[in-house]
């Protein structure tokens, strides 16, 4: 009897096992689902193309991550404007879900459109925050959003909680930009967001960036981006075109083993010089 007894506490156990199994296979592929749905909403949701102007150099990179199961909510833009000028942004969403994926198509559609009506970048940025609170998604995301005008290089930008840019100059120097900013987009309403006004000059690069890009557990924010504009001006020395500069920053990112998503995106400029 106990033989019998011990045989079936045995079948029992594998019957017990192999249920677990099928249901935990079942919910990696639920989840497995759920991230390629978001990886095809951010690749969706992204530019297929950027804007044209003489003398103006644009580039893109993104590498997505892939922590597990889970996605990022990292994303760029660039479009041009009803009055002719370049609207530029990058941010970084709350969570690495569907969810976060979803609310990054929301704030790129909604800056998109509100452009259309005013294309101040702080108003803008404020005017978005607003909007975000509005469909009481809980979720909040960094960003920030430039304006390029291609023929006087004046370039304005405002931060909502983002990290800031990192510039060089044709003859090497290089920098963290010090604007002020305020808080993430979707935390609290009637913030106010500071626009800082720089000038693009010839052979000089601005360059917008993700956390997963200057970020990670060998490489400290700071450091990260005092690194990324030694690069900078590497390149704007050696006169190397935008698309390699933003190639060379993912590279970077990848070598210190960044966990999270990276963005980035180089603003240059190659024509004559324009009137200050």
């Amino acid at each position: 009897m106990s033989r019998t007894g011990s045989t079936d506490d045995g079948d029992e156990l594998l019957v017990r096992l192999g249920t677990l199994t099928a249901q935990a296979r079942a919910q990696a592929e639920v989840q497995r689902s759920r991230v390629e749905l978001a990886i095809a909403l951010q690749r969706g949701m992204l530019p297929r193309g950027l804007p044209v102007a003489d003398g103006v150099q644009l580039a893109v990179r993104y590498v997505p991550a892939y922590q597990g199961l889970n996605v990022g909510g990292d994303w760029y833009d660039a479009f041009t404007m009803p009055d002719g000028r370049i609207g530029l942004s990058i941010g970084d969403v709350q969570g690495h879900n569907i969810e976060a994926a979803a609310f990054m198509g929301q704030i790129r559609v909604g800056l998109r459109a509100l452009a259309s009506v005013d294309s101040d970048p702080g108003e803008l940025l404020a005017r978005t925050n607003e909007l975000l609170l509005s469909l009481g998604s809980g979720l909040f995301a960094t960003c920030t959003f430039m304006r390029l005008d291609p023929e006087t290089r004046l370039l304005e930008s405002a931060r909502a909680g983002h990290l800031p840019c990192v510039w060089a100059t044709a003859d090497g120097r290089s920098g963290v930009t010090q604007d002020e900013g305020g808080p993430p987009l979707g935390i609290q309403s009637g913030v106010v967001y500071p626009v800082t006004r720089y000038r693009l000059d010839t052979g000089g690069v601005f360059v917008m960036l993700t956390d997963g890009v200057v970020e990670g557990p060998s490489m400290p924010l700071d450091e990260g981006l005092e690194q990324a504009a030694r690069l900078a001006g590497i390149a704007a020395v050696a006169r190397m075109s935008a698309d390699a500069l933003a190639a060379a920053l993912i590279k970077g990112a990848e070598q210190v083993g960044h966990e999270d998503d990276a963005a980035v995106l180089v603003i240059g400029h190659d024509g004559p010089d324009a009137h200050p």
